[in-house]
């Protein structure tokens, strides 16, 4: 029998039956569950070192196959020693496929059963995805978890193309398991299906039948209301095997975080933290704040009293907004931690009231915060 490379141990379940602590083991170690996963693009968490993030609590960062394939190449990286090594990275590491990022191309790519033909977005050169291909760059790249190739069907979609497109999906799953042989990572599948109900339950159940040691759940957070995406969650979760890891692609609002975790999701990964950092917005307990507006200019207070990150233990608003103000690319490190720390301190506290058996209270209290915001 064949034995995961990653598996979830799960440690304790909220008395709704759904939401549920655990440990991610992992070829780089133990992943505490739920957890947020920073990401880092090109190999690098925007902003911060490896030590910076060790600093943070985060145990698991994701990369991404198609920008690391177009540069600097999965060959000069697997010379390298694989992505661990070549970006300086003890933790785990999961790769995703590029399916969204080729879907995001637009006019610059033509899908077909093969795969799909693109245009790179650096150069304009030709490029062809296949799911055997995308095997060969994530095993070279040697994360812990690679995901399959899968088309992200856009929103909104008619019935008819999601169907075809969530078929073909599970197609190229069969061909990436085929393909997949690298016995040290694990090969997540994806769940697409659009926001239709039946076509996300089937999805779901053909991925299940193949026995992916996890799976992602795509194609949600790319335009469709909130309450429509928490919705495709309860349709979907039930129909995976519970004792395998769930990961919600995309989705990093504290929020949507939230709302996730108290669905039975396992994994999150977002640009977003990262992102409105750089534009100085930050996440605090009560909500989120612009740092670069001029009512903290005078603002002795750190980001988020009571936060224990690097920004907020050392600086305060006055200082980080003069930073962003004056372009100086601390502020925009500072902010950037802040953020993760955040994201990441929020699981843990989830975490714990699973495991203490306050989950309902957290809900509660974290919903007043964030659906005001």
């Amino acid at each position: 029998m064949h034995i995961a490379a990653v598996s979830l141990e799960i440690i304790k379940t909220a008395s709704n039956g759904l939401t549920r602590a655990g440990v991610l083991h992992t070829p780089h170690g133990p992943v505490a569950t739920p957890v947020f996963m920073p990401v880092g693009t090109q190999a690098t968490v925007k902003t911060l070192s490896p030590d910076e993030l060790h600093a943070i609590g985060a145990g698991i960062i994701l990369s991404n196959t198609y920008h690391l394939y177009l540069r600097p190449g999965h060959e000069l990286i697997e010379r390298a020693g694989g992505l661990h090594a070549f970006m300086g990275w003890d933790g785990a590491i999961l790769t995703d496929s590029g399916g969204f990022q080729v879907f995001s191309l637009g006019p610059l790519r033509r899908i077909t059963e093969q795969g799909v033909e693109f245009r790179s977005h650096i150069d304009g050169s030709k490029h062809m995805f296949t799911p055997e291909s995308v095997m060969e760059v994530e095993m070279a790249l040697g994360a812990d978890i690679a995901m399959c190739f899968d088309e992200c069907a856009p929103y909104p979609s008619t019935w008819e193309y999601a169907k075809a497109s969530a078929d073909m999906t599970t197609r190229w799953a069969e061909r990436c398991l085929a393909a997949h042989n690298r016995a040290d990572q694990s090969l997540f599948g994806i769940v697409q299906g659009s926001m239709y109900a039946d076509l996300r339950k089937a999805s779901a159940r053909d991925l299940a039948s193949l026995g992916f040691p996890g799976f992602g759940i795509g194609g949600l957070s790319v335009g469709e209301p909130k309450p429509l995406m928490y919705e495709m969650l309860d349709i979907t979760l039930p129909v995976l095997p519970p004792d395998k890891p769930r990961y919600l692609m995309g989705v990093g609002s504290p929020d949507a975080l939230l709302e996730g975790v108290a669905r039975g999701i396992d994994m999150f990964d977002c640009v977003l933290p990262t992102r409105i950092a750089r534009n100085g917005t930050v996440f605090t307990r009560q909500g989120r704040i612009i740092v670069r507006d001029a009512a903290f200019a005078e603002d002795m207070r750190p980001l988020d009293p009571g936060c224990d990150c690097y920004a907020c233990t050392h600086f305060t608003r006055a200082y980080i907004r003069h930073l962003i103000k004056a372009g100086e690319v601390l502020g925009i490190r500072l902010t950037s931690i802040h953020n993760l720390r955040y994201l990441v301190k929020m699981m843990e506290e989830m975490r714990a009231s699973i495991i203490d058996g306050r989950f309902d209270d957290y809900l509660k209290e974290t919903r007043a915060v964030w659906y005001n915001n």
